[in-house]
């Protein structure tokens, strides 16, 4: 059969890093560690952007400096163990997650451990200002020579020459803490304020608010990915938005208005003090941009912003508060920076909460990144460096890369990678058990995991704040892919519970199972052209698109029931749409099986939508073609077979020479012949209440005689439950 064509299109917004200014004062005192005291330093707490920038003076010795002293996780052979067990269907822990308080008492530090490192902090001065509820953080405010005399660390001021000259301080050497704290510290962050963590929005060249929207809205998004497909609108699921500024509810409320959209009003949880929202900065599109995309595909979903300080503490503090908070069952990101300019004892900090929401069912989408396979090209290391984002490349975490959609009104067309979509090798995690399949390979971390769209040429209609005024505008980059997943996330938990199975949970393990299967060509889009810096695009797996884009609803049945078969759940019925591959647009037959040549995409025979169907006969000889798929109807649900048929005919007269059969499990429940003939499509419906707690085959069925062609030609199928 002849391929789709894709197109490819691309641009690149440049998102600016903010300037900080710091005045040069009087050198600090020395540090005055107790000589006696043996000392561990710790590894990675330097910022890899001191080597490479030029050092102006010391930090005034008086300067007051927030740090974020992270402790270690305990029993970690233990905790991995359980996270793969957690995620494994047929084993006895699968979907038994952890509360925070479980979670905190079997791997968390344990309360001597923090007693410990406050005794140390209070001792030197410091004054301690918090502890995260899950026991991993302890922050800490001093002075510049109080910290240099902690941490036998010296604070000094540089500026960033790649960056235009902006100041900032760091620690000119690693960290370290008395050797009897060494089993306890993982790592200091706040000893330096370079890395800001940075949006991941791209925009049109033109970007100026306009008033009425241009670009896609929820109905094409949704249609194009089948998310409206799965019977469900986010109820009864929580989504954080991990953010680093504010945004106005009038905003998010036009944009509610615009598309009809309702659902609970979306609350601000304060990080560290910080609440952005009477005064929303430059990241503000972010916050709306995420917002809208998760309202769009799960209008009934609880959204939380989260709103931290830009800084390393901020983000540990954040990850910490999340988790410890127990309130989500979904995690959106959309900001990050790339490692080789993040200090990887942050990273770890980070991580380690990563590691408890895996533990306690928490899902996370992450942005991959707007700038290709090399994401320090607005950075420090800059455009030469391959690199991915954090906290993309975190193993707990789903990278979500970035395509161009074509859609036809609001029926997925074709894709292609978007040339700057994130995507590479990460030098920061090993490659986890569960990253194998086609296209997989090397020994570290790849991302990203999925993709969906990002292209601002066709991206997305957002309500936000311009220059002066609100209104708007197209947005497109990996900051709205990631919310879209999310937002699919939602969706599915929501059916999940109604079917009385474990939400999502850390997403990729199971992921990864489905693209390993038979499943896969029903559940997701192989985006299969395009590349970005490094990377190109094939099929499989590829450090562009991932696995590809969701074809939703065969995905959440591939989840729900391993392998595209969905067993009936106990107890209930939640609306459903059961097969996979309905529309045949994955291009391959998968999760149905079908006679050589009968999905089809050849332009002779129309698709009722998109561009594939089945296409049964029609040769002009004596011939036998069939298509057929196995799914379990719910018990006590009501359920309807339907389709859309086109019948083509050369016969004539009044006699059934040839025949189209409908079957479920060998029983004909519906026939058609060459009588049938119709100019177009007529959709047809089938009663299949009956079945309800059975597992059954439908199969469609075409015999054609020796002569005079008839096509039986099938398309948008489903068997839906309610």
């Amino acid at each position: 059969m002849r391929p789709r064509s894709l197109a490819l299109a691309a641009a690149l917004a440049v998102v600016p890093l903010t300037a900080v200014s710091l005045g040069v004062g009087t050198a600090q005192a020395a540090p005055t560690p107790n000589a006696t005291a043996s000392r561990v330093a710790l590894p990675q707490t330097v910022t890899p952007a001191v080597a490479r920038s030029q050092k102006q003076g010391d930090v005034p010795a008086d300067r007051r400096i927030s740090v974020a002293v992270s402790l270690k996780l305990r029993n970690t052979a233990e905790l991995d163990r359980f996270l793969t067990a957690v995620a494994t269907p047929g084993t006895a822990e699968y979907g038994h997650y952890l509360t925070p308080a479980q979670f905190t008492e079997r791997f968390g530090p344990t309360s001597s451990d923090v007693d410990q490192v406050r005794a140390f902090l209070t001792a030197q001065g410091l004054k301690v200002d918090s502890v995260s509820a899950n026991r991993q953080v302890v922050n800490a405010t001093g002075t510049s020579a109080q910290l240099a005399a902690a941490f036998g660390t010296h604070e000094s001021t540089y500026t960033d020459p790649q960056q235009g000259g902006r100041a900032f301080f760091a620690n000119d050497a690693a960290a370290s803490v008395p050797a009897a704290l060494a089993g306890v510290v993982e790592g200091v962050s706040g000893l330096n304020d370079h890395t800001v963590r940075t949006t991941r929005i791209a925009k049109p060249n033109a970007s100026t608010p306009h008033a009425t929207p241009s670009g896609f809205g929820p109905a094409t998004y949704d249609g194009a990915y089948r998310l409206n497909q799965l019977g469900a609108d986010g109820t009864g699921s929580t989504v954080a938005l991990w953010e680093f500024d504010g945004y106005k509810s009038s905003n998010l409320t036009t944009y509610d208005s615009q598309f009809g959209l309702s659902g609970p009003a979306v609350s601000t949880v304060s990080v560290d003090g910080a609440n952005y929202d009477s005064a929303p900065g430059q990241g503000q599109g972010e916050v709306e941009l995420d917002s809208e995309i998760v309202r769009g595909v799960a209008p009934k979903a609880t959204q939380l912003v989260y709103e931290a300080p830009n800084s390393d503490q901020g983000e540990i503090d954040m990850a910490a508060k999340i988790v410890a908070d127990n309130r989500v069952s979904v995690i959106s990101i959309s900001w990050g920076s790339c490692e080789p300019d993040t200090t990887a004892s942050s990273m770890t900090a980070v991580n380690n909460s990563f590691k408890q929401a895996a533990a306690q069912g928490i899902s996370i989408f992450s942005a991959s990144g707007d700038d290709g396979s090399r994401d320090c090209t607005r950075s420090t290391s800059g455009s030469t460096v391959k690199a991915v984002d954090f906290p993309a490349s975190s193993p707990y975490n789903t990278g979500v890369g970035g395509t161009n959609l074509k859609v036809s009104g609001t029926t997925y067309s074709s894709e292609s990678a978007w040339s700057t979509a994130g995507g590479g090798v990460s030098t920061q995690f090993a490659k986890p058990t569960w990253q194998t399949g086609t296209g997989v390979s090397g020994t570290m971390r790849t991302v990203p995991d999925v993709s969906s769209n990002a292209d601002p040429n066709s991206g997305f209609a957002i309500y936000t704040q311009g220059t002066s005024s609100a209104g708007w505008q197209v947005y497109g980059g990996t900051s709205a892919a990631a919310p879209l997943w999310s937002g699919f996330a939602a969706l599915y938990n929501q059916k999940a519970l109604a079917a009385a199975k474990p939400v999502l949970g850390e997403a990729n393990p199971k992921i990864y199972a489905v693209t390993n299967s038979a499943s896969y060509g029903s559940a997701f889009h192989d985006v299969t052209s395009g590349a970005n810096q490094d990377f190109s695009t094939k099929a499989g797996y590829d450090q562009v698109t991932g696995w590809g884009t969701p074809i939703a609803d065969g995905l959440a049945t591939a989840l729900l029931g391993g392998g595209g078969t969905t067993p009936p759940p106990t107890g209930g019925c939640t609306a459903a749409q059961l097969l996979g591959n309905p529309g045949f647009e994955t291009g391959t037959a998968a999760p149905w099986t079908a006679s050589s040549g009968v999905v089809d995409n050849s332009s002779s025979q129309a698709a009722h939508s998109g561009s594939w169907k089945a296409w049964m006969d029609g040769y002009g000889s004596a011939h036998t073609d069939s298509v057929s798929q196995s799914v379990a109807i719910p018990a006590g649900c009501k359920a309807t077979l339907s389709f859309w048929l086109h019948v083509d005919t050369a016969e004539t007269g009044t006699t059934a020479y040839d025949k189209l059969t409908v079957s479920v499990n060998g029983t004909s429940v519906a026939t058609y012949s060459n009588l049938d003939k119709n100019t177009g499509y007529a959709q047809k419906t089938i009663d299949l209440s009956s079945y309800a707690g059975q597992t059954v085959t439908v199969k469609f069925n075409g015999v054609e005689d020796s002569s005079l062609q008839t096509s039986f030609v099938i398309d948008d199928t489903a068997l839906s439950v309610s």
